[in-house]
């Protein structure tokens, strides 16, 4: 296998806990990595996997799982593993994994996965959109369509994500979170392939008498299953987008602390000194459009 196979690739660091007496990964490890990227996959194709197994009414039950070792892995090694849904059937879906260090091919792996009833277990076909979900990923479409509109198109999508995240997740007093500004500002809300919404933000003018041509960026959210896979970047670039097709120059946000590092690496620049809102700690940041 080469690494040239993939679209999908996961990287891992080798943990001290994972290498046996002979110092290098133990067996029974290369399983883990390979159904810890699993669930990464889900969240590349951007399908909270709880949510969608109700949703659908079945579940994916392994039916077979093989490790080929051809090399080993040791401690510190990063490794990543790689996947690829080699084939889907009437109720089973076949995954290809190998585990790479550069270039270096070390372990392959087949998982074969079975859609099932969960309380029978007993099989059945698996969805014609999970279907094709799959296979637009391996064959290199996006699996995140962004919206940008107002609140009477995207409120109702918009409000579930943020009462999920502020309300229900970082314990915001629901007066705090929603306000009138809303009816006036343009949302963006990223929907994955099964029309749920996964992250959603909006933008107002800021002090458009004193600063007029800078717009603020607030109430930015991301399904917590979803983080990481790179829907919240979208989100601010569509919102970031809208505003400079306006003429708009420059955007301010007031970023949660845990949030500061996200939106440095995207180039936003700190302002001012830590304040707190809602009781959690924030800090302005800025871009120029």
């Amino acid at each position: 296998m080469k690494r040239q196979d993939f679209r999908f690739f996961h990287r891992m660091r080798v943990r001290w806990a994972e290498v046996d007496m002979q110092k290098i990964v133990f067996n029974a490890h290369y399983l883990m990595y390979f159904d810890t990227a699993i669930t990464e996959y889900w969240r590349a194709i951007a399908l909270p996997m709880e949510e969608v197994f109700a949703q659908l009414g079945g579940e994916l039950y392994v039916k077979k799982a093989t490790v080929e070792f051809n090399a080993s892995a040791a401690m510190d090694d990063q490794i990543d593993v790689a996947l690829r849904c080699e084939r889907i059937g009437n109720s089973s879906m076949q995954f290809v994994g190998a585990i790479f260090r550069g270039e270096q091919h070390l372990i392959s792996s087949e998982i074969i996965y079975v859609f099932a009833d969960p309380i029978s277990q007993t099989s059945r076909p698996v969805p014609e959109v999970l279907r094709a979900v799959f296979l637009g990923y391996e064959a290199g479409e996006p699996m995140v369509t962004l919206k940008v509109g107002g609140w009477d198109e995207l409120g109702a999508d918009a409000a579930q994500v943020r009462n999920e995240v502020f309300v229900e997740e970082q314990k915001i007093p629901k007066e705090l979170e929603w306000d009138a500004a809303d009816a006036d500002a343009v949302h963006a809300v990223a929907y994955n392939r099964m029309g749920t919404p996964l992250a959603t933000g909006r933008y107002l003018p800021y002090q458009r008498d004193v600063r007029p041509g800078v717009v603020k960026v607030g109430r930015m959210a991301v399904k917590r299953v979803i983080r990481g896979s790179g829907v919240g970047r979208d989100v601010l670039f569509a919102l970031m987008d809208a505003a400079r097709a306006r003429g708009e120059h420059e955007v301010v946000l007031h970023a949660q602390r845990s949030a500061e590092g996200f939106y440095a690496r995207l180039g936003y620049t700190l302002n001012g000194e830590p304040f707190e809102e809602a009781g959690i700690p924030h800090i302005e940041m800025h871009m120029r459009l």
